[in-house]
């Protein structure tokens, strides 16, 4: 693809994964924060993802940090919001943006819920605004979700999935813009019913894990649940549904177990204790042997496209 010239607001966790990603499909990133110290720690945090991967280093040079949006946004053809979650924010950032980009210029919010239409319902011109939710940390996680609103033009989608494909992600187009898009509808339905067994003693979160990491969840990321359902069959999926679905947690609400536990500070790793304790040794065990087997499986798709290629 050709290069571009391409924006990007916020400096975070995901903002700079999708900058390094960009950057190493050839494309000129600007990333606007106005936090100075994401600013200044985005290089190390580069840096890192360079380490890890092995990528050509002057992909680095193709980043810059700015603290004002104007000057990053100038020029580009898309623009990636990786925001924190908060409504009122990414509409105030999307129509200060619809006042510095040209007409045609794609909006892309990375929200990992919030509706795209709702991001972008007070804009002139909304058919360039489109979903992209990526997945931490999206210069490793090969998925994006690309999310179609009501008002988003075919061609908008088109260009989207052009870009992401073309630089290595495996985009996945969504065809209604519902809040949480399909990944984490999925993800928070598992989360919904552990959680409700956690809360009624079914069992500790200990277990949990290990069922998910030890029994289905082993195969995965081979043998997706409608692959699943078809290699057993349907008419066993549908004699354990029969008996299965009535007994399964309905909430319409977070539980009031999850809510206490926010409430007391006891909010996962970063403090110590959530719905596991943590020492600060296993935390960061679990984010290293998280970061190596993201790294190695990343590693592994480049070979298989480079050996495709060939």
């Amino acid at each position: 693809m050709t290069p571009q010239n391409i924006g990007i607001i916020g400096a975070g966790l995901m903002g700079h994964g999708i900058a390094y990603l960009l950057a190493n499909a050839g494309h000129t990133v600007r990333v606007y924060d106005p936090s100075a110290e994401w600013r200044a720690s985005m290089p190390a945090r580069l840096q890192s993802s360079l380490d890890l991967l092995g990528d050509d280093p002057m992909l680095l040079k193709r980043i810059s940090a700015h603290e004002q949006m104007a000057p990053a946004m100038q020029d580009v053809s898309f623009v990636f919001e990786a925001a924190p979650e908060k409504l009122p924010l990414k509409q105030q950032l999307f129509a200060e943006l619809e006042t510095m980009v040209a007409a045609d210029t794609i909006l892309a919010s990375n929200s990992s819920a919030i509706p795209s239409t709702e991001i972008g319902a007070k804009l002139k011109h909304r058919e360039r605004v489109v979903g992209t939710h990526f997945w931490n940390p999206p210069h490793l996680v090969p998925l994006v979700e690309v999310i179609q609103n009501e008002k988003t033009s075919d061609d908008t989608i088109r260009k989207t999935m052009e870009l992401l494909r073309d630089a290595g992600r495996k985009p996945v187009h969504v065809k209604k813009d519902i809040p949480g898009f399909v990944g984490n509808r999925l993800q928070h339905a598992i989360k919904r019913e552990a959680i409700a067994m956690i809360a009624a003693g079914v069992c500790d979160a200990e277990t949990i894990d290990e069922v998910v990491k030890s029994g289905f969840g082993a195969r995965m990321a081979v043998l997706g649940p409608m692959e699943q359902s078809d290699l057993v069959g349907l008419d066993l999926t549908l004699d354990i549904q029969n008996v299965l679905l009535a007994d399964l947690d309905r909430s319409t609400a977070p539980t009031q177990f999850l809510k206490d536990k926010v409430a007391s500070g006891k909010l996962g790793m970063r403090t110590g204790e959530g719905l596991r304790k943590w020492a600060p040794s296993e935390a960061d065990a679990v984010r290293e042997r998280l970061r190596r087997f993201l790294a190695e499986q990343a590693q592994a798709e480049k070979t298989r496209a480079q050996k495709a290629r060939s």
